[in-house]
Parts: structure tokens; C-alpha cells; sequence
């Protein structure tokens, strides 16, 4: 992917780590409320969530993550659901990206040698989105990391990302992405300065009470059901 806007990525950064701190202010509570399990289950689960939190938020799934695998566990009846939180520092200085990719590609490695029929949903919030871009062979100004074998891209039913800075490139996971694009969801706000160049910083917080969590999880939850079938 060319970025053809390199000359004004140090505004981006600075634009997201202003937002990442306003963000960690006014979600410490709620993050830190929100108790789920997330480490994946011991036992194969059929489909496995993996989600990166957004930056200035306390480890686990986040705001946005820990919603999305309750309510793709509600439109997934009869079928168990695995999450794991992505283990990355997610600093205010956007420089965790990468490393984080590591750690998502990782686990997906790990726990497709070991449950050769689990599915995965991957996802990520902010910086989180970044991670998962990265972790999918998308580049990105926030870093490199290691990257999801293509040879495991059909076990990956969904990717779900909230506020993705990638769109500030004038790219989304569609258009970057031929593997991943068509199984792909993105939720940018108007107005939101971390994926829509804009300046209201609430737009970057609300994905949890908009509406947008449940919309991202029947997607989800309808690419698992289809199995193979990318139909959009």
C-alpha cells in the first residue's frame, strides 16, 4: 500500500495521542468495570474472538471489545465463543502497533495448531485497529509486526474495527486487503479524528452506545454461519 500522506503523519500521531488521552480520562472507569474472561479457553471453542483494546485503555478486552464478543456470543446460540484480549502495551504514544500485531498473530498461530476446527473473529478499537491491520500483511505508519499466515486466512470468518487510522490514507481493510477486504466490517464516526480526520474527539468514544457494537457482531456472527461464503 502506498501512504501517500507521510508528510503529515507526525500531526496523525499527534492527533491520536491527543484523543488516546482523552479517551483513557473518560473510559478508565468503564474499562476497568468491565469484567470477561479473556484469555482463550483451555478447551477448543468453535469460533475464537481477538480483539486489541484502544490506546490509554487498561488491559483486557476494552470498551469496545469486551461489548462485541458479549453480543457475538448472543447471535451465536449453540456454538461456543472464545475471546482473547491482545496482550500490547497500547501506549499513548502509538508505538505499541506492531508488537501487538505479534502477540494477535501469534495467539492465532498457537490456537489454530491446536484446534484445527476453531474459527476466528479479529478485531481491534483505535490503535487496536492498527494492530489488526498489521497482523492481516496491511502496512501502517504505526509499526510492523508479525503477521497472520495467509494459509490461515480462510479459519478468519470477520475482522471488526472501530475508529481504524488507516482510513486517514485514504485506505480501508476493503480496498488495502484483496484476502481480508471482503470478509472485512470498518465503523468510522463523523467527525472522529482518529479514522475520519476530524475534530470531535466524542465521536472516537461513542462506538460502545451508538448502535455500531451490535451491527459489527451480526457481522460476525453471519460470516461464521456462512462458513466460506464471503457474500457481502
Amino acid at each position: 500500500m502506498t501512504l501517500s500522506k507521510r508528510t503529515a503523519s507526525s500531526t496523525h500521531l499527534r492527533r491520536l495521542a491527543a484523543v488516546a488521552v482523552a479517551g483513557a480520562a473518560g473510559t478508565a472507569g468503564l474499562t476497568a468495570a468491565s469484567g470477561i474472561t479473556t484469555a482463550a479457553s483451555a478447551a477448543c471453542s468453535d469460533v475464537d474472538v481477538v480483539f486489541a483494546r484502544g490506546s490509554g485503555e487498561l488491559p483486557g478486552l476494552g470498551i469496545v471489545g469486551t461489548p462485541l464478543v458479549s453480543a457475538i456470543r448472543a447471535d451465536l446460540p449453540g456454538r461456543s465463543v472464545s475471546a482473547y484480549a491482545v496482550n500490547y502495551a497500547a501506549d499513548l504514544a502509538q508505538t505499541s502497533a506492531g508488537p501487538g500485531a505479534t502477540d494477535m498473530s501469534n495467539h492465532v498461530r498457537s490456537v489454530a495448531a491446536a484446534c484445527p476446527n476453531t474459527a476466528f473473529v479479529l478485531g481491534g478499537y483505535s490503535q487496536g485497529a492498527s494492530v489488526t491491520d498489521i497482523a492481516i500483511g496491511i502496512p501502517t505508519l504505526l509499526g510492523i509486526g508479525g503477521t497472520i499466515p495467509t494459509s490461515l486466512a480462510p479459519r478468519v470468518k470477520a475482522v471488526v474495527v472501530y475508529g481504524n487510522p488507516l482510513r486517514l490514507y485514504g485506505q480501508t481493510i476493503n480496498t488495502a486487503s484483496p484476502l481480508y477486504g471482503p470478509k472485512a466490517k470498518e465503523f468510522c464516526n463523523l467527525g472522529d479524528p482518529v479514522c475520519a480526520n476530524g475534530f470531535d474527539v466524542t465521536a472516537h468514544l461513542t462506538y460502545p452506545i451508538n448502535g455500531t457494537v451490535p451491527q459489527g457482531a451480526r457481522f460476525a456472527a453471519d460470516r461464521v454461519k456462512a462458513g466460506t461464503s464471503l457474500t457481502r
